[in-house]
């Protein structure tokens, strides 16, 4: 099935203007598996030049893609839905030898994923316009009516994150493909066989030559200049915080949609659900080694219940699976992405270590594997109370009142998700109308979907708003048409 994508010697090719292509230069990026560092395959490391045709290609295809009619569009999404079930078991290896993810985790991601291809179909073909009179504003006349359709924006660029390369890449391929946009995909570096295999799906569900292209390279050499290339229309990102305000100071009159970092709290108030409440709390933190946006990445807690949910946090965190997916069909804790990754996670420990938090469970480590780690009695002074590990270990930060517990929430630079464990809903409500986040969940675990609602961080947390008919907004643009009736 992927033969084109790469030969025998394991060297990819991306897919431009419908042929699948190798590197000019002959230059290679080579991808390691995190789980045991064999050579998975090299990838291409695309010149400016190379990126100039992909984005012609891409503009070329648009003109003529954006007149299919959108019942075909969905046929050929739903094409795709088909293919990945099909396939599911074959790109779930690759995940799991790719970003170490556990085969049951990405079975689940390729098979939500084919759900949202779905929802998107149906959704695109449900996107209409509206007509307006114009005697419903004072002082104009009654004889004009505003015919208002929607229209792509043209060539869109999505960049997607090594942690669900499948979901996260075809989030952002969907939506613009149904509106009538073309694409142009660059996944990240560690994802980015699994990124090409996704695009050899699509074109074998028949999405013409063009319309969805890929780009890898090394971000040093043509990060900044695709993300600021003129034949680029929309910018799509899921990433770190860091890249994402790079990205934002770079471009100019480019609309972006982006997913950055997170910090996100659960809140936990006295008459809470402790032992439903320890085990969202477990659940939301430690799967995939909590290398997820959306992970809770601290604990507020009620002093008075400090130390009964603390106990129940240790309990239900010893029972989690850790080990090395090879080995292991299920796991919530597995080696992360990479070194530099386990010695940032590392670095955070040793400094709420050393100012004096107290180590419930945890913090050793073997290779690029953390075990999955718990902090209590975690200051505002720590590292762990504000930055974002992307790993195994989280913080229990005790306070004394609602009021204090929204000020440490509302303190980070962050702003993606909160969570909120009461049983009162006065009081969830109280808490979350002040609460500087995009979503707030009351009695679970912080969390991405359903797929079509929406889902936006404020603050460092991101620039506007995903979800699936909300993505497709912000890929496409009203355009209205003035009828001036003769009378």
């Amino acid at each position: 099935m992927f033969e084109a994508v790469k030969n025998s010697e394991k060297q990819f090719r991306n897919l431009v203007n419908g042929e699948w292509i190798t590197s000019m230069n002959h230059q290679f990026i080579d991808i390691f598996s995190p789980l045991d560092q064999r050579l998975l395959g090299r990838i291409p490391a695309m010149t400016t030049t190379e990126v100039d045709g992909v984005i012609k290609a891409a503009k070329e295809a648009q003109k003529q893609w954006k007149l299919t009619p959108v019942s075909e569009r969905a046929t050929i999404l739903n094409k795709v839905a088909d293919l990945l079930l099909e396939k599911v078991e074959e790109i779930a290896y690759l995940m799991m030898l790719e970003i170490g993810k556990d085969r049951k985790s990405a079975s689940a991601e390729i098979t939500r994923t084919a759900d949202f291809i779905r929802f998107t179909a149906d959704s695109g073909k449900n996107i209409s316009g509206e007509s307006i009179s114009g005697d419903r504003f004072p002082g104009f006349k009654s004889n004009k009516v505003s015919v208002v359709t929607r229209e792509p924006l043209g060539v869109v660029l999505a960049i997607s994150p090594f942690n669900y390369p499948i979901n996260l890449a075809a989030s952002k391929i969907a939506p613009a493909l149904v509106i009538g946009n073309s694409v142009v995909l660059k996944p990240a570096t560690q994802g980015s066989l699994s990124g090409l295999y996704l695009a050899r799906i699509f074109q074998m569900a028949g999405v013409p030559a063009g319309v969805l292209n890929t780009v890898t390279g090394k971000g040093s050499e043509i990060g900044d200049y695709i993300t600021t290339h003129k034949g680029i229309d929309f910018i799509n990102f899921t990433g770190s915080t860091d890249i994402g305000r790079h990205i934002s100071k770079l471009t100019e009159m480019v609309p972006l949609l982006m997913e950055l970092g997170g910090k996100d709290a659960a809140i936990v108030l006295e008459d809470a659900d402790l032992e439903k409440t320890a085990d969202q709390i477990v659940a939301g933190a430690y799967a995939y080694s909590g290398q997820r946006c959306t992970a809770v990445k601290r604990i507020i807690v009620m002093e008075p219940v400090a130390d009964i949910l603390v106990s129940k946090l240790k309990e239900k965190i010893s029972q989690l699976k850790v080990g090395n997916p090879l080995e292991h069909e299920s796991l919530d804790v597995v080696p992360l992405i990479d070194e530099r990754a386990a010695d940032f996670v590392t670095e955070l420990i040793e400094d709420a270590k050393l100012k004096g938090a107290n180590l419930v469970i945890g913090g050793a480590r073997k290779g690029n594997l953390i075990e999955p780690t718990l902090f209590d009695k975690v200051t505002v002074d720590m590292r762990l109370a504000w930055e974002e590990p992307f790993g195994p270990v989280v913080p229990v930060i005790r306070v004394k009142s609602k009021e204090e517990a929204i000020a440490i929430a509302n303190a980070s630079e962050y702003g993606l998700q909160s969570s909120v464990f009461t049983e009162n809903i006065n009081d969830a409500f109280y808490i979350a109308n002040q609460l500087e986040v995009g979503t707030v969940q009351v009695n679970n675990k912080t969390e991405r979907g359903p797929d079509h609602f929406p889902f936006l961080g404020v603050k460092a947390s991101g620039i506007g708003t995903q979800g699936i008919r909300y993505s497709i907004e912000s890929m496409s643009r009203p355009k209205a048409t003035i009828i001036n009736l003769q009378r």
